[in-house]
């Protein structure tokens, strides 16, 4: 069992930065490809980005690119999503979750953006972006 808990988020002006942080406790996270998502009031969750088990092997949705850089410390247990030139429409609850062990490359790219894959979540962390 993996429990993950999401920390960093907050309140930001339009164009500054937040990072957030997914703590894991209960297993190693070091073997387990992770994602992280968001779901903003009456929308559907939706895919943020993704990272396998090494770090080299990176996704991202198509509006996060070049705006939001996940990354890991297998040392810690920990990821993180640094996010740049925050926007309103960021406005969103964010969840990270674990994924499958053995996926890596063009098999995690699959299925990195689909919620349905994913084993474990955390609770979520608020993140509001003023104008």
């Amino acid at each position: 069992q993996v429990q993950l808990v999401e920390s960093g988020g907050g309140l930001v002006q339009a164009g500054g930065s937040l990072r957030l942080s997914c703590a894991a406790s209960g297993r190693s996270l070091s073997t387990l490809p992770m994602g992280w998502f968001r779901q903003a009031p009456g929308k559907e969750r939706e895919f943020v980005a993704a990272i396998n088990w090494s770090g080299v092997d990176t996704y991202y949705a198509n509006s996060m690119k070049g705006r939001f850089i996940i990354s890991r410390e297998n040392a810690k247990n920990t990821v993180y999503l640094q996010m740049n030139s925050l926007e309103p429409e960021d406005t969103a609850v964010y969840y990270c979750a674990a994924g499958k062990t053995g996926f890596n490359g063009g098999l995690l790219g699959t299925v990195a953006g689909a919620d349905w894959w994913y084993d474990y979540w955390g609770q979520g962390t608020q993140v509001t972006v003023s104008s």
